[in-house]
This record gives C-alpha cells, structure tokens and sequence, in this order.
C-alpha cells in the first residue's frame, strides 16, 4: 500500500502529469519568430522595388511602344468618329473649321472635346509626377495602369454600348470614349518628360521629323538619338495600318481598343520589371 504524504499518494504514477517536451514550445516561439521576420523582410523588399527610380537607360522602348498605340487609337478614331484621340493638332484644326461654319457640321464638337480631355490630363499626370517623384517606380506603373483601365473602359463601351452608327453622332457612346483615350494619351506624353526623353511624345511627329531630317550625323553609324526619331514615325505608321485594318474588319474601333489596352498592359509589365537606377558610390 502506498504511504500517503501531505502532497498526495507516492507512487501514483498514473495521477502524475506527463512531462512537456523541453524544446516544444521554444522550438516554436523561435519558428513564429523566423515567419515574422521572412514577412517583414518580403515586405521591405517589395516597398523598396517599387519606391526605387528607374533606370533611364532603355526606357525609350516603352515610349516608342506607345506610338504603336497612338498610331492603333489615332487611326481608328479618325476612321469611325473623324476626330483624333491623341494628336490635338489635328483636332485643332478641325475645331477651327467648325467654328469657321458652325452651321454646317457638328462633328468638331468631338475634337474640342478630345483636346480638352487632353488639357485635363496634361495637369493631372503632370502633378501627380511632379508631387511623387517623376521616375519613381510605382509612380510610372500607376500612370499606365490608370492609362490601361481608361482604354479598357473606352473599349468596354464600345463593344457593349449602342453602335455608334445607330445612334447620334454626339452621344454619349462616342464623346465618352473619345473624353477617356484623349486623357489617358496625355500620360504617355508626361511620362517623356518624366524620363527626359523630351522629344518622345507619343504625341507629335512633325518636329521629330524635323529634328531627324536636320541632324547633321543622320548617316552615321552610332547614333541612338536618330534611332529614336526614326523609330518613332516608323511604329506610329505601322499602329496608323492595324487600327484601319481594324475599324474596316468585323471587330471595328472595338478591336483597335482592346489591342491598345493589351499593349498598355505590356507597358505596365515593362515599368514593373525595369531595372532601377544605378546609384554611384
């Protein structure tokens, strides 16, 4: 028979407590630890990327891209609307006719509507560049996801909304998304700026015609700023083609819209994984 004690029966291994493993709760504390850190660490290193500015070198491929798409949206907006999206020269023009014979046609409602989209989101890209920092990462692939979804909600009503041939030519089908591509075509021209790539617009070919046909290196070899002018006029043209084979195709302005929105998207991808600025030591 056991002996009692003044602490219970001796010998009651079954009343007893099983011992705790020594390292449990360590091993676990310190494991709780470790994921706390690789978090904070793989949120440090995602703030740092996108807060890091970006390296100029290159970037004019971007911006070259985009006279794909002015050339896509220009094209096919002259073709259905008769009114430019991105080039407010043109549109210019065209409000001067109209108020010159006000009487005589009301389609030059569409490029004042068009040049002052474009006004707007000269000022709203431009300080939003200006306040955040211009070649900031985040700032550049922001710019182009707000340029991605405007064309994309341009294109969602085109392709939804009433066919603008069925309904007045200055509907709201047709000013609103001549209103969004034109403010969304202000943010590539910002963004030349931002990158100091001051002669890529995306906007304006006749002063880099200018500028490319009064070099005086235009046959030399090595030459990257001739390259560029002349990239520029070629990309635009071929964007100018496919938007006409678009707006004349089965899938209309429709078409030209969503591929300008698929090649914005690409530039959002491009800003994403550029490479950062190199800082010298």
């Amino acid at each position: 028979m056991s002996q009692p004690t003044k602490y219970g029966t001796v010998g009651d291994a079954a009343a007893a407590p099983a011992p705790a493993p020594a390292n449990g709760p360590v091993v676990d504390e310190e494991q709780s630890v470790q994921a706390g850190k690789t978090v904070k660490s793989r949120r440090g290193g995602i703030r740092r990327r996108l807060t890091v500015d970006l390296n100029r070198e290159w970037a004019d491929i971007v911006l070259i891209l985009c006279y794909l798409i002015t050339g896509l949206l220009d094209s096919a907006s002259i073709s259905i609307w008769r009114s430019f999206v991105s080039m407010q020269t043109g549109n210019t023009v065209y409000i001067g006719l109209g108020l010159a014979r006000p009487a005589e046609s009301k389609t030059w409602v569409k490029s004042l509507t068009s040049l002052a989209c474009f006004c707007v989101g000269s000022i709203v890209f431009s300080r939003f560049h200006r306040f955040f920092s211009p070649k900031r990462r985040w700032v550049l692939t922001l710019s182009f996801i707000v340029q991605f979804f405007l064309i994309a909600a341009a294109a969602s009503m085109v392709t939804w909304g009433p066919d603008e041939h069925e309904s007045d030519e200055l509907g709201w089908n047709v000013l609103a998304p001549i209103a969004l591509i034109a403010f969304q075509s202000a943010g590539q021209a910002v963004a030349s700026r931002a990158l100091k790539f001051n002669a890529l617009t995306s906007v304006v070919l006749t002063s880099i015609y200018c500028d490319l046909f009064s070099d005086p290196f235009l046959l030399k070899l090595d030459n990257p700023e001739r390259n560029r002018r002349l990239a520029a006029p070629i990309m635009l043209l071929v964007g100018a083609i496919a938007g006409g084979l678009f707006s004349h195709s089965f899938m209309g302005i429709a078409g030209a819209l969503w591929a300008a929105a698929i090649l914005k998207f690409f530039a959002v991808v491009a800003w994403l994984l550029w490479p950062e600025e190199r800082v010298e030591e």
